[in-house]
């Protein structure tokens, strides 16, 4: 077993769901799981790579979740995001330090297969290009082929990388000063953006995930907002923006109401095109893009969500319970534990939906 004491008191479990054991003794930066559906990964700033083995069995009841810990690697700096590889036998974590790390799993150590000169907050291994793909606040994209020490690729951003999602060929990066740019794998030069835009929010971008079909993206701010974007110019009718991850209060004797704001930590589709939003508020909603309309809203934990990740068949949702630190330090407590939870997903809650009468 790895991770956090047992002692340690349990967070709220407001939606009943799965509490993984041994989850990271800090904060969760990522969940991924592999494509055999088989593992949980999470990154920490715990400086760890820690993989659970998931099962769920079907029945009566809506079906049992169960989660083992399996392997786990220390590593120097903290961890600030991970991938697996396609054939689900190696992880990748983005750094602290700036270093990529290659994990085998059932290896005791981790592997250094690229260096950028700032911390790596995005990364993925990309088969159609055999190269781990990162995003690093050195302002840059680098595409690593495992074979050779230096970057086969870099692409310049006009910011530091906040958020990137890659589903290939569709590579969208949200940066600071609210850039976003896309690339198409597939150009014959590629390493130049399709296309460099204003984000359609306001505010700073916090998560970004791009459509199942690759036709475009959803933009997640700090200021409780999502953007649905399309990549097809001829398609911007079909672009809107929604309020999200928000509490309002009632005003009492005479005085206005109030309405606290959540930062959108993280979005992520489920095959079927509906997506799932998480919040510093501790809450996560499932939702139907095409038809504008939230399918599921679940019960508020007492702890923000740092992140989240559909597995790939869809019937599991993993989320982690831990401080984002969008309150500060001052409103960190070391001793509150953080905690990866495991929703079975129902077919009636991730369905899309009609669209209402008078929708377009």
């Amino acid at each position: 077993m790895f991770g956090q004491p047992a002692a340690l008191a349990a967070p709220a479990n407001p939606n009943n769901d799965y509490a993984v054991p041994s989850s990271p003794t800090d904060g969760v930066s990522q969940l991924c799981f592999t494509p055999s559906n088989q593992f949980l990964v999470a990154s920490s700033w715990a400086s760890t790579l820690s993989c659970w083995e998931t099962r769920v069995q079907e029945g009566l009841g809506g079906g049992q979740v169960a989660a083992q810990p399996r392997a786990q690697v220390q590593l120097a700096a903290p961890a600030l995001c991970c991938a697996a590889s396609a054939d689900s036998q190696t992880v990748f974590g983005g750094m602290g330090d700036g270093t990529v790390q290659m994990w085998r799993l059932g290896q005791q150590t981790a592997q250094a297969v690229g260096k950028h000169d700032a911390p790596v907050k995005s990364i993925f291994h990309v088969p159609e290009i055999n190269c781990v793909v990162t995003g690093s606040w050195d302002k840059t994209i680098r595409a690593w082929d495992l074979r050779q020490p230096n970057p086969a690729a870099t692409i310049r951003l006009p910011e530091r990388c906040y958020a990137m999602d890659c589903r290939h060929p569709l590579v969208v990066v949200g940066t600071a000063e609210r850039k976003i740019c896309i690339y198409d794998l597939t150009s014959a030069n590629w390493q130049n953006p399709y296309r460099v835009e204003d984000s359609p929010l306001r505010h700073q971008t916090r998560s970004i995930a791009a459509f199942p079909d690759r036709g475009g993206f959803a933009i997640g701010s700090v200021e409780g907002r999502v953007a649905i974007h399309h990549v097809d110019p001829k398609d911007a009718h079909r672009n809107f923006a929604f309020k999200c991850h928000r509490e309002s209060t009632d005003g009492r004797a005479g005085q206005p109401g109030a309405c606290d704001i959540y930062a959108v930590n993280a979005i992520c589709f489920h095959h079927l095109g509906t997506f799932a939003t998480a919040g510093s508020d501790g809450v996560f909603n499932f939702w139907d893009k095409d038809s504008k309309q939230r399918l599921m809203a679940f019960k508020k934990a007492d702890r923000p969500i740092s992140c989240s990740a559909f597995n790939p068949a869809g019937n599991l949702y993993a989320y982690a319970l831990s401080y984002d630190w969008s309150r500060g330090s001052e409103s960190h407590s070391p001793n509150a534990p953080n905690t990866i939870m495991l929703h079975k997903v129902q077919k009636d809650e991730i369905t899309q939906r009609n669209k209402k009468p008078g929708r377009k």
